[in-house]
């Protein structure tokens, strides 16, 4: 997906409707850098803003990820393409996420390990051993909850028994039992509990 050519797509569909950078963020309740970021090629339109983003430019969404009008004829096979390629983007960026959660965990981890080893260990009064362990859980605790809401989103857990993929509840990935990221769960689909894995595709 050429993020440039979309870029400058939006920028010539915005000066179609003869709307500034400002007046399109206004209407789109954004700020104007992001539509600047959008036009330079730097990033996407998240795809909560792209439905509204489109019906002001009077442009489908296949044509805003094509950067041009896509012929009738073409639409289909368009369309096709450009799913393959937000395919191939959300497992290279749920990738990404689950990189950032092992990174999450561990970080934290050594933060509160050293804390309360130094609380142990130290010739300390006993307040600010206290201190420490608060010191070292409280992190713990944002960071843990922050890595399980990464591997709620990233990707997918697939049933064992019906092999239905599906995004579970941040609820029921905080409670279920697991080893690494295989979770004991129930699908949503055929009601069965089981051995539920993480897949990307």
């Amino acid at each position: 997906m050429d993020q440039e050519k979309i870029g400058k797509f939006i920028q010539e569909k915005r000066k179609e409707q003869n709307l500034t950078q400002s007046d399109l963020a206004e209407k789109l309740n954004i700020t104007d850098r992001a539509i600047s970021k959008w036009e330079n090629g730097n990033c996407l339109p998240d795809a909560g803003t792209m439905p509204e983003l489109c019906k002001i430019l009077n442009i489908s969404i296949n044509d805003l990820f094509s950067g041009e009008i896509v012929d009738m004829k073409d639409n289909e096979k368009k369309l096709e393409e450009n799913l393959l390629e937000m395919t191939k983007i959300k497992e290279q960026r749920d990738k990404e996420l689950l990189t950032l959660e092992i990174f999450i965990g561990v970080i934290v981890s050594i933060i509160m390990f050293a804390c309360i080893f130094i609380a142990s260990f130290a010739d300390i009064k006993d307040w600010l051993r206290v201190v420490l362990i608060i010191i070292g859980i409280i992190p713990f605790a944002i960071g843990i909850s922050y890595a399980i809401r990464i591997e709620q989103i990233a990707g997918y857990y697939e049933c064992p028994n019906c092999n239905h993929k599906y995004i579970p509840t941040y609820k029921s990935v905080l409670f279920a039992m697991h080893v690494n990221r295989t979770r004991k769960m129930k699908c949503p689909k055929c009601g069965k509990k089981g051995w539920h894995k993480k897949v990307l595709k």
